[in-house]
């Protein structure tokens, strides 16, 4: 039996399905988190074979001696994963320390969360890349405006998310940012570019092969609806953009992506960009080597009438997809609400006028809510035109 070591399987909580899935393909599971083991939920207490419960997960010395006693007691670890973006510097670390050769290694990681190495790949793919630079002061900043003009997007080389962001639109933002930046970090800085965002996402084999993707349709910045505190509204696609697919599956070759989820965010311009292509083209934005955020996997699961828990698991065991593609696609919305605005229409009259349409709904945990809100609703259906009707019907606010 081999051994599948699940960092932090109760969060978020939808991926205590993962630790499922491996179980019923015949993988011992055994877990590492800071909740108390009396906080599981039961079908995660009955998926693990042990739980360790390691509650400052951030003091690296600790995780080392919850894999070291998994190994000591149930031998070789065959597999170290979270599918967490905030986890995987350290799992790389773990896997390296521990002889687990089935994951990311060494510098392997820095191409997977570094958006200055992830262009590489994209390059590597045949993708044209939006211009940048590290910053490294104020001289070598301006002179790059100069050559790319304003506006220009400065954000953590290495990071996720909206936090540390900074749009440059003048001079008085050049001082800003050397007022407040994180001086412990480094900063990538570039070429503004006017698009909705779209992701490729899926799940490939051993030999970089996609064996199943999806696409989501993102707002174009999440930057802003965390600023202006914004509603955030996105949908699954009922199949993936022909175009978007076949760039994402270079993309996932080029940086020889091994039986992982990605999660790959491009730009569908809606303006020109200089060097990288006209209204509605595809430009590269970065990788994600891990599920998409928050409840997406679930999303995605009921745009396509499948399971992506199960599919990872089946490549996990088996190298391949053993799930049939046989039911109906749906474009699949989630919408989300902040508890401090009131709405014109209540909760549960979405619960009411979409109760046919409605998949899931309840609250997002409270390290979400910034750049998803507090309150989702998770929807399918057939057509764009009832997207958009219950996009507005949950957005109105009184």
């Amino acid at each position: 039996m081999k051994n599948f070591i699940f960092i932090s399987p109760h969060f978020p909580d939808s991926f205590y399905r993962f630790v499922v899935a491996l179980k019923k393909n015949g993988f011992r599971v055994l877990g590492i988190g800071d909740d108390p083991y009396e906080n599981l939920r039961p079908e995660l207490k009955e998926a693990l074979t042990e739980y360790y419960v390691c509650y400052n997960m951030d003091n690296f010395d600790n995780e080392v001696k919850a894999v070291k006693y998994f190994e000591d007691k149930y031998g070789h670890i065959d597999y170290l994963e979270s599918n967490n973006e905030y986890w995987l510097d350290k799992d790389a670390k773990l896997r390296e320390m521990f002889g687990i050769i089935t994951g990311p290694i060494g510098e392997e990681i820095d191409f997977y969360n570094h958006k200055s190495l992830m262009k590489l790949g994209y390059l590597k793919a045949g993708a044209k890349v939006a211009k940048y630079i590290l910053v490294s002061d104020r001289e070598s900043l301006e002179k790059f405006i100069e050559e790319v003009d304003y506006p220009v997007f400065i954000k953590p080389d290495h990071g996720v998310g909206a936090d540390g962001t900074y749009k440059i639109e003048k001079p008085a933002d050049i001082d800003y940012f050397f007022e407040n930046y994180d001086k412990k970090v480094s900063y990538i800085c570039e070429q503004f570019i006017s698009g909705n965002i779209i992701s490729f996402d899926g799940i490939c084999n051993s030999k970089s092969e996609v064996v199943f993707c999806a696409s989501n349709f993102f707002p174009p910045s999440i930057a802003d609806m965390v600023h202006d505190k914004k509603d955030l509204f996105y949908f699954s696609y009922p199949y993936p953009p022909k175009d978007l697919e076949e760039i994402g599956r270079k993309v996932v070759k080029a940086f020889g992506v091994k039986q992982r989820f990605f999660h790959l965010e491009f730009f569908r311009l809606t303006k020109p960009a200089k060097g990288l292509g006209e209204i509605g083209d595809i430009v590269p934005l970065e990788t994600n080597m891990r599920p998409a955020g928050g409840y997406t996997p679930d999303l995605i699961n009921f745009a396509n009438s499948n399971n992506v828990y199960q599919i990872y698991a089946d490549v996990m065991a088996f190298d391949e997809n053993r799930q049939k593609d046989e039911f109906e696609h749906y474009y699949a919305p989630v919408a989300s609400r902040r508890d401090e605005f009131t709405y014109l229409h209540s909760d549960l009259e979405i619960l009411d006028k979409y109760k046919n349409h409605i998949c899931h709904h309840g609250r997002y945990a409270p390290v979400f809510s910034g750049a998803m809100g507090d309150r989702f609703f998770m929807a399918k259906f057939k057509t764009m035109e009832e997207v958009e009707e219950f996009r507005q019907y949950t957005e109105a606010r009184a």
